[in-house]
């Protein structure tokens, strides 16, 4: 190597190193009253949720017939969310898109984020969680149940390993260069992560060798994950849920919803770490372009849900469909806004280059969020309104469904927790890879470590 070559890969790290690890060492007021906010509102949720394990779940709005509420379609909104890892990291990066480079760790954080509180959201909707080891001792395989909780752990395992393992790299160029810059727990945290790295050649080739394994296991792992999920409902004979489409509508609906947010984590993390040199326009362009793909299947998906019964116009299926497609059906206005701000909206924007820009994109993302969570409310809930069976001979309140405020402050406190991991994860660890953004510009790392 020569010495100018040499000094300007020296450059090139020096730089890198400055930009993507300065945030790690800084913990400003606003970082601190954000993480303080999430923790009231999560020390909030676990108040509530402590009345709703003394007094039972007569606490929240369900009943008899909707005993599925807000806490079964937050669990389905963030097992949909956790997906983007696969959709980012597996099938866009192993198509050789190296785009994705610069935002599959934030994908990934999300993933592993989302994956672990839709458990938590499972659990607040148990009346008694205490009989939760009762699934692991006397589950029965041919339980849908007992297929959900074994996928979404694989899936909680292997995003785990799919974020630690290309974090090695990172982890020894910081015990090696910010030693004087952290404090000692710190330094001796990735010390310890680290693993003893030494970037060695044959250690990038054992390590690109077993993320390519994970990246190619994760697909099918991820596709069970949310397909299992959608069997909880299709296995039933339920209007509205009796549909052999739930699987890939599922997927697709849940490729949306990560995607949108990665875009509002890309906007806030760029601003907030001063990344515009690494997460640039480009690559809003770029996941603009990957939302509008996946949106529009998504749209096929949810034309196919609605025409097949609207045809056939069973008495059953007539009803739902009636409840949500007329303005003056209980969840119509719920319906349509959901439709036209989370789905038809984003894609119509996102055709056009110029709202393919950060900001517009963020906007975009919170919109399909939020459309995301209300569409698995209406997926679940409507559908256990309209059940076969009469609703005579029992209080006006079991003919409805409205969460109660506590039922509400327990939701709240759980999407504050995936929140907060995702936060402490971007603010412990380097949210951009810096070993592959050193290998795509030519810079031999080997020599940094």
């Amino acid at each position: 190597m020569s010495e100018n070559k040499k000094q300007s890969d020296e450059a090139i790290m020096m730089k890198i190193r400055e930009d993507i690890l300065t945030p790690m060492t800084k913990f400003p007021l606003s970082y601190k009253i954000w993480i303080g906010s999430l923790l009231t509102i999560i020390a909030v949720a676990i108040w509530g949720y402590i009345i709703q394990l003394q007094n039972g779940l007569g606490e929240t709005g369900m009943r008899d017939y909707v005993s599925w509420g807000v806490y079964i379609a937050s669990f389905v909104f963030f097992v949909a969310t956790a997906l983007v890892g696969m959709l980012i990291s597996a099938v866009v990066g192993l198509v050789g898109q190296k785009w994705i480079t610069p935002i599959s760790r934030i994908a990934e954080m999300i993933a592993l984020a989302f994956a672990m509180v839709a458990g938590i959201a499972i659990v607040a909707d148990m009346g008694r969680p205490d009989r939760i080891l009762n699934l692991f001792m006397h589950g029965r395989f041919q339980s849908p149940i007992i297929w959900d909780v074994t996928v979404v752990n694989l899936y909680i395992f292997i995003s785990i390993l799919l974020l630690f393992l290309p974090l090695l790299p990172d982890l020894g160029i910081i015990r090696n260069h910010m030693k004087k810059d952290l404090p000692k727990w710190q330094w001796n945290l990735y010390n310890i992560l680290s693993l003893g790295w030494v970037g060695t050649p044959g250690q990038y080739k054992i390590l690109h060798s077993t993320i390519r394994v994970l990246l190619i296991l994760i697909v099918p792992v991820a596709m069970a994950l949310h397909t299992v999920t959608s069997w909880l409902s299709a296995l039933t004979l339920r209007a509205g849920w009796d549909s052999t489409i739930f699987g890939p509508y599922y997927v697709t609906g849940a490729f949306v919803a990560g995607s949108g947010a990665v875009l509002v984590a890309m906007y806030f993390i760029r601003k907030a770490y001063k990344l515009e040199d690494y997460i640039t326009d480009f690559h809003f362009d770029k996941m603009g372009k990957l939302m509008v793909l996946v949106g529009l299947v998504y749209l096929y998906f949810n034309i196919n849900e609605f025409i097949v019964p609207g045809y056939k116009m069973k008495a059953a299926d007539a009803d739902h469909i009636h409840t949500l497609f007329s303005l003056h059906g209980e969840y119509g206005v719920m319906f349509w806004l959901t439709q036209i701000f989370g789905l038809l909206l984003p894609i119509t924007l996102g055709l056009f280059k110029p709202f393919r820009k950060p900001f517009p994109m963020m906007l975009i993302g919170i919109a399909i969020v939020i459309g995301a969570w209300f569409k698995r409310v209406i997926i679940v809930v409507p559908t256990m309104i309209h059940a076969y069976l009469p609703i005579q001979n029992v209080p006006e309140e079991f003919h409805h469904y409205s969460p109660t405020g506590l039922e509400i402050t327990v939701t709240l406190g759980i999407m504050a927790m995936g929140i907060l991991i995702v936060s402490i994860l971007v603010k412990l660890f380097p949210v951009i890879p810096m070993w592959e953004i050193a290998e795509e510009k030519g810079v031999d790392i080997h020599k940094d470590l």
